[in-house]
C-alpha cells in the first residue's frame, strides 16, 4: 500500500536535572557546591533516507520521543547530552504543523535533515547559583521540557515530468514503453491508484524522471475520484504531458477532456497552469483517430503543439522524448512554498502586543487558575525538594506581577491558586 500522508506525534527529550550537592572531602574544610548540571534532552530529527518511497513504516508507529538527558551528578559531574533520534523520510516530503498548517520544511535530497522537535537544556546544579553573598546555596533547577508537536508529513512524489489525463488513456502504458518501470496495466478505470516513477533516457544520452499519476477526473480538486491523493504528487513536477485518447472507444470527446483536465489544475493550484504543458494524443493505431486527431487541432488552435503517438505501436515516441527533454533544459524549479522574496521594499512597522507571560482565569469552584507558557516553564524548572529553590520560584513570581495580578482580581489570604495539577494557598 502507498501511504503518501501521516499525522505524527513528535517530542524532544527533556532537559536532565541539575543537582545540589556539595564536597565532602578528607581534609578540605568547608567545600563549596559541587552540584553539577543535567545533559541537554536528544532533539528529533528528519532525515531524508533514498531507499524509501513511501510514508508506510508510519503507519505503525506515530509516536516519537526522544530520550532526556542525563541528570547532574556530585563533584560537579556534568549529566551526559542524548544523542538525538533520527527518523528516516523518503525524498519529497513536506514537513507541516498539524495547528498552525505552516509548512516547516520540504525535504527533497539524500540526508538532508530537519529538527522537528528541539531537546530541553539541561537544568543547573547548585555550583551555578553560588554568590559572594551566598557561596552554599541549595538551589538546583530541573531540565527543560523538550518542545513536542503534532506535524503532518505529506510525500509529494520527485519526478521532472508528470503525465496527466483521464483514467485509461494510456498513461501507464506510455510510461512503461519509454521506461523500465513496469506499472499495472488494464482495461478499467483507475488501474493506476499509486504514481509509478521511472527513468527516461532519450537517444541522445539526456536523462529525466517521468511519474505515472491516478486518473484525473471531474471535480478532483474537490477530492472526487482519486482527487487530492493524484493532485497533490503534480506540484513538484516541471514540465506536464497531458495524454489525451484520440482513439475515442469510450466515446469521449477528446477536446472536452483536454478542458475538462486543465481546469481541473487550475481550480486546484493557479501555479500548476505556469508549467510546461505537452499534449499528446495516444492511440492513433486505432480505425478513427487521424481524423479525430485533425479535428482536436482545429478547437485547440495552432499555439498547441500536439504529438501524436502510440504507446501501444511505439510510434511518435522519439520526438515526443526529444521535446520532453529540450523542455527540461530551460524549465525552472516551482518551491512547493512561496519562499519570502528578498527584494528592497517599503518596511511598514506595526505595534504588536506582546505575549503575556502569565494569564488568571477562575474555576467554578472559585480557585484562581494560573496559565502561560513561561510561567508554566519555571513551575516545571523549580525543583520543590528544596526551601531555597521555592523561595526562589516565589521571587520570580513576585518580578513577573502574578503576586499583584491576584489580588487585582480579588484573590485575599487562604485562597487556592492552581498551576497545572498542583494547588497552593494565596498568602498575604
Amino acid at each position: 500500500m502507498f501511504v503518501d500522508q501521516v499525522k505524527i506525534y513528535v517530542k524532544g527529550g527533556d532537559g536532565g536535572n541539575g543537582m545540589v550537592a556539595f564536597r565532602r572531602e578528607k581534609y578540605v574544610p568547608d567545600g563549596g557546591p559541587a552540584g553539577g548540571d543535567g545533559g541537554k534532552g536528544a532533539d528529533v530529527i528528519l532525515q531524508v533516507e533514498e531507499g524509501l518511497r513511501t510514508l508506510m513504516d508510519f503507519r505503525y508507529k506515530r509516536h516519537f520521543k526522544a530520550n532526556r538527558g542525563e541528570h547532574g551528578m556530585s563533584k560537579n559531574q556534568h549529566g551526559r547530552n542524548s544523542e538525538a533520534m533520527i527518523v528516516k523520510v523518503p525524498p519529497g516530503t513536506v514537513v507541516m504543523d498539524d495547528d498552525t498548517k505552516e509548512t516547516l520544511a520540504d525535504l527533497t535530497e539524500h540526508g538532508q535533515q530537519y529538527v522537528v522537535a528541539k531537546g530541553g537544556r539541561g537544568g543547573r546544579g547548585n555550583t551555578r547559583f553560588a554568590t559572594p553573598r551566598n557561596p552554599a546555596p541549595e538551589v538546583s533547577e530541573n531540565g527543560e521540557p523538550g518542545q513536542e508537536r503534532y506535524v503532518v508529513l505529506e510525500l509529494k512524489v520527485l519526478a521532472d515530468v508528470g503525465l496527466v489525463g483521464f483514467p485509461s488513456v494510456g498513461k501507464s502504458t506510455l510510461l512503461s514503453v519509454v521506461s523500465a518501470a513496469k506499472p499495472k496495466i488494464a482495461e478499467y478505470h483507475f488501474t493506476t491508484i499509486v504514481p509509478n516513477l521511472g527513468v527516461v533516457e532519450t537517444e541522445d544520452g539526456r536523462s529525466f524522471v517521468m511519474a505515472d499519476l491516478p486518473g484525473l477526473i471531474q471535480g478532483a480538486h474537490e477530492g472526487v475520484g482519486l482527487g487530492h491523493q493524484f493532485l497533490r504528487h503534480i506540484e513538484r513536477t516541471r514540465v506536464i504531458i497531458h495524454v489525451v485518447d484520440m482513439g475515442g472507444l469510450e466515446g469521449r470527446d477528446p477536446y472536452e477532456d483536454y478542458k475538462t483536465i486543465n481546469e481541473e489544475l487550475k481550480e486546484y493550484n493557479l501555479r500548476l497552469t505556469e508549467r510546461a504543458q505537452i499534449v499528446v494524443a495516444n492511440k492513433m493505431d486505432m480505425p478513427d483517430a487521424e481524423e479525430n486527431l485533425e479535428i482536436f487541432k482545429q478547437q485547440v488552435g495552432e499555439e498547441v503543439k500536439v504529438f501524436p503517438i502510440s504507446a501501444l505501436t511505439r510510434s511518435g515516441l522519439r520526438d515526443l522524448l526529444y521535446a520532453v527533454a529540450d523542455e527540461l533544459e530551460h524549465a525552472p524549479e516551482y518551491p512547493l512554498y512561496e519562499e519570502e522574496e528578498a527584494i528592497e521594499q517599503r518596511v511598514v512597522y506595526k505595534h504588536e502586543k506582546e505575549e503575556e507571560d502569565f494569564r488568571i482565569t477562575r474555576d467554578p469552584d472559585g480557585a484562581y487558575v494560573l496559565s502561560g507558557e513561561k510561567l508554566e516553564k519555571l513551575f516545571v524548572m523549580t525543583n520543590f525538594n528544596h526551601e531555597e529553590s521555592i523561595k526562589r520560584f516565589a521571587r520570580q513570581l513576585r518580578g513577573m506581577g502574578v503576586d499583584e495580578a491576584l489580588r487585582a482580581r480579588g484573590a485575599k489570604d487562604g485562597d487556592i491558586v492552581r498551576l497545572q495539577k498542583y494547588e497552593f494557598e494565596f498568602v498575604e
